[in-house]
């Protein structure tokens, strides 16, 4: 694991190296034990890297990495696990190796595979990793640039006329934004639309970020670019659902329990233990959930004494979050394996948001990238470089409750609009503070919506009139006719047409949930701490198989992962597979009503907002004043405007 920056630039602009040793500066929590770099002043190309040493800890493994003749070179951020499979492959070609890892592997693969047809797309098909790497080619005298197919690793770029920077963070390419006009407005330097979507998902769907300038290279994308311009852009991996043949469609409706059970079990051992390959020590986060406790019953079977971790926070049951601590104990003992219990004080853990906020370098309102935080943080002080995350299983099996309200849903989905209508205005009614009124009313909310709006709308947390209500009018005159929902619509209505309603939502889960969300917060707090996060669901294998199995059996009415309990069931206690759905969280709730009220006001106060000029000072001080009384659950929403806030201060003022 490392990080990444670099430049391609155009023939007469002046080459940046100043810029891209603070960008290496910037990068330095990524890779803590070595960095390079390298310049080419007359094809106007630099490369920088900072590294987190896993694979090969020896001189061999120091990146940028270049072939015998020094024509091509690379910087590589992530893991390739066939990458021995690949070498030994490589090795009957007759390709030559000096060291062991698997940077030399992929370049070689580049070499091997560059000039046949289909070359780059047939190269990057043979990985199973997760990465975000670029390739200097000096013959073709053009930098290629891409990204794993879940967007496990993060990778931005920033371009104008002749001019392109990439990075592992937007916090490296900071040094290269200094071609922003003094004479721009604030609102010119923002992506208003991409503002608007951090605000109604609390994340950003697709390629977008708070910055015009800076975009996302996407999930399984590649980008090849010549001297500073993008020259061809190419999707090179599509989700399961996407590239069906009729054999696998045959499977996915005709599939038994037994035959689902087999090869689930099968499939995630093997990605478990594929992926526990390492040459520093490994560990695991034990949440007592079914997800990690999974991959803990399955990594034990090479590594009998591997150390778990797991978070214990106070009054997260006041929230409507069952307790982690007894399931995570109860796991353990069963696997008898160590656990290291990390106790987390709610006030210390609110003083950290604006820290979290720096380190994500996206508004994301989840504080639950400060308990990754917390337990990167500690597996690194005892030595342990690598961790292996559940992240990923909700998407891939079902677990989330959206998930669950699809199934129920069925029971008023064929009344008339007017009545659902009715159900949705109705259920404004209730009060929030309890959990169980607050996701009735989330239940009922735009019930009347059909088809691929209504998936969409799942992962909504303001209505859009209230949303919209909060926005000054100079905000909602450039956001225009620009919908938050549109990158999600776009994308799904590619999908086949008689693709069902759940394996749509599915979809939505794992191209855009996964990566602009739980995949960039789990990345960012993880190598904040200098800690590789894997996640072994995520396996190629594993995901095309899972895609295969029936909705029915994954998910049984109301029952969640049913295939995935089923298939755990001779390796974990019952109590803990069958348990209540927990969420990763914090008690946001609570907070903003008490230990943290004076901060709200403080962060949201009207002449911090007229300041900013995005939202309405008054709007914002009656939704804080509703959502204090419960007329509206707004927790979210207002973590979201303080993100939002805390991010401009550190990223634009």
């Amino acid at each position: 694991m490392c990080g990444i920056a670099g430049y391609s630039i155009g023939t007469g602009v002046i080459p940046h190296t100043k810029a891209l040793i603070l960008a290496k500066d910037a990068l330095a929590h990524r890779g803590p034990d070595d960095w390079g770099l390298f310049t080419e002043a007359l094809h106007g190309i630099g490369l920088v890297h900072t590294r987190l040493s896993i694979q090969d800890l020896s001189l061999l493994g120091h990146q940028p990495m270049f072939n015998e003749s020094g024509e091509i070179g690379i910087v590589f951020n992530g893991e390739i696990y066939n990458f021995r499979e690949l070498r030994d492959e490589l090795v009957e070609k007759g390709y030559i190796f000096r060291g062991c890892s698997d940077t030399e592997v992929l370049l070689n693969l580049y070499l091997a595979y560059r000039h046949e047809p289909d070359g780059i797309p047939s190269f990057l098909r043979r990985l199973n990793g997760i990465f975000a790497f670029a390739i200097w080619d000096g013959n073709q005298k053009g930098l290629l640039l891409a990204r794993d197919p879940f967007g496990v690793k993060p990778l931005y770029y920033y371009t104008t006329q002749e001019f392109f920077a990439f990075a592992s963070e937007i916090k490296a390419l900071l040094p290269f934004l200094n071609r922003f006009s003094e004479h721009d407005s604030f609102m010119k330097k923002l992506d208003l639309s991409a503002i608007d979507r951090y605000l109604t998902y609390l994340w950003c769907p697709g390629e977008q970020t708070p910055m015009e300038l800076v975009k996302k290279i996407l999930p399984g994308q590649a980008l090849w670019v010549k001297r500073g311009i993008i020259e061809n852009q190419l999707t090179w991996y599509q989700l399961p659902p996407f590239r069906m043949n009729a054999k696998q469609l045959y499977i996915h409706q005709t599939m038994t329990m037994a035959s689902a059970v087999r090869g689930t079990e099968h499939y995630l051992r093997q990605a478990v233990q594929r992926q526990m390959v390492a040459d520093v020590p490994l560990g695991a986060f034990l949440s007592g959930g079914l997800d990690s406790s999974s991959v803990v019953a399955f990594a034990r079977e090479l590594n009998p004494t591997i150390r778990c971790f797991t978070i214990h926070m106070e009054d997260t049951e006041k929230e409507g979050m069952g307790e982690d601590l007894p399931y995570a104990r109860r796991v353990a003992k069963h696997l008898n394996v160590p656990l290291e219990i990390i106790h987390v004080n709610p006030l210390e853990m609110a003083a950290h948001l604006p820290d979290m906020v720096a380190q994500l370098d996206e508004p994301l309102a989840d504080p639950a990238g400060l308990n990754v935080l917390y337990i990167c943080r500690s597996a690194s002080a005892q030595g342990i470089k690598v961790l292996l995350s559940g992240t990923g299983g909700d998407d891939l099996f079902t677990g989330y409750r959206r998930h669950q309200v699809m199934m129920v849903e069925k029971l008023w989905g064929w009344m008339p609009e007017w009545i659902l209508d009715w159900l949705g205005s109705g259920s404004n009614w209730l009060n929030t503070v309890n959990p169980l009124s607050r996701r009735l009313r989330k239940l009922f909310r735009n019930a009347s919506l059909k088809g691929d709006d209504r998936l969409v709308d799942y992962f909504r947390w303001i209505n859009r009139k209230d949303l919209i209500s909060l926005y000054t009018n100079e905000f909602r005159a450039i956001l225009s006719k620009s919908r938050s929902e549109d990158p999600m619509l776009k994308f799904i209505a590619n999908l086949p047409p008689n693709t069902e309603p759940l394996e749509r939502l599915l979809t939505l889960e794992q191209r855009f949930f996964l990566a602009d969300h739980n995949l960039t917060y789990t990345d960012k707090m993880s190598m904040a701490a200098g800690v590789e996060v894997r996640v072994p669901f995520l396996d190629l294998e594993l995901v095309d198989f899972v895609a295969q199995i029936p909705t029915n059996l994954k998910q049984r009415g109301t029952k969640s992962k049913w295939v995935l309990k089923k298939t755990m069931e001779p390796h974990l206690p019952h109590d803990v597979i069958y348990r209540p759905k927990s969420g990763f969280g914090a008690p946001l709730r609570r907070w903003l009503r008490v230990e943290l009220r004076d901060w709200l006001f403080d962060i949201l106060s009207s002449k911090r907002l007229e300041h900013r000029g995005l939202f309405d000072p008054l709007a914002v001080k009656q939704l804080i004043k509703d959502n204090y009384e419960g007329r509206i659950d707004a927790a979210y929403t207002l973590l979201s405007l303080v993100c939002i806030e805390l991010w401009c201060q550190k990223f634009i003022d």
